[in-house]
């Protein structure tokens, strides 16, 4: 499944310069056209610290806190996911993981998009810098015990960040496959 492909009876209604509105019958729907698919980093570092990363999101006008992700593919045609995937943990948290895997990979939102996002865990990290992305993010890195993700989010959501509910699901990759064995 490529998001990239063009659908047979298809309308474009607005190219912009990283994202497509096309129309098929009566639906609408949304495409990348600079990335191949997106990936969330699933990271815990050797103290058994989750990391999570807080940044401003235009679309939604506030403060997010995700697990670090990034677009696949935006960088060069042929990148992997698991490429793309090390390049951003590094980038965004300053941790370099020692192997990357895929966990799976679905729709973003089916409803509104082709995109899909590919969970990636990331294993064996190394601190290397303190992270923040490159010269156009903001990005802060938090690094939390595993036992008090649940709390600090749900504290988090109280004081008005915006929660990606995705970094749930990698909270469900941590505690079914916290040593980087095949998910049940």
């Amino acid at each position: 499944m490529n998001q990239t492909t063009t659908h047979f009876n298809a309308e474009t209604l607005l190219e912009g310069e990283y994202l497509r509105l096309r129309r098929r019958g009566t639906w609408e729907y949304a495409e990348r056209t600079n990335a191949s698919s997106a990936a969330i980093i699933v990271a815990v570092t050797p103290d058994d610290r989750i990391v999570f990363v807080e940044q401003y999101r235009v679309p939604i006008d506030c403060r997010s806190i995700e697990m670090p992700a990034g677009l696949v593919g935006d960088l060069g045609d042929d990148e992997s996911i698991e490429t793309a995937a090390a390049r951003e943990l590094l980038e965004e948290t300053g941790w370099q993981a020692g192997h990357v895997e895929v966990l799976m990979v679905g729709p973003s939102s089916s409803g509104m998009s082709n995109e899909l996002v590919a969970f990636v865990r990331a294993r064996d990290l190394v601190r290397v810098h303190a992270g923040g992305g490159d010269e156009t993010e903001d990005i802060l890195v938090h690094e939390i015990a595993r036992a008090d993700a649940a709390a600090w989010l749900d504290a988090k959501r109280r004081e008005g960040f915006s929660i990606d509910p995705k970094l749930y699901a990698g909270l469900w990759f941590v505690e079914r496959n916290p040593d980087g064995s095949p998910a049940a």
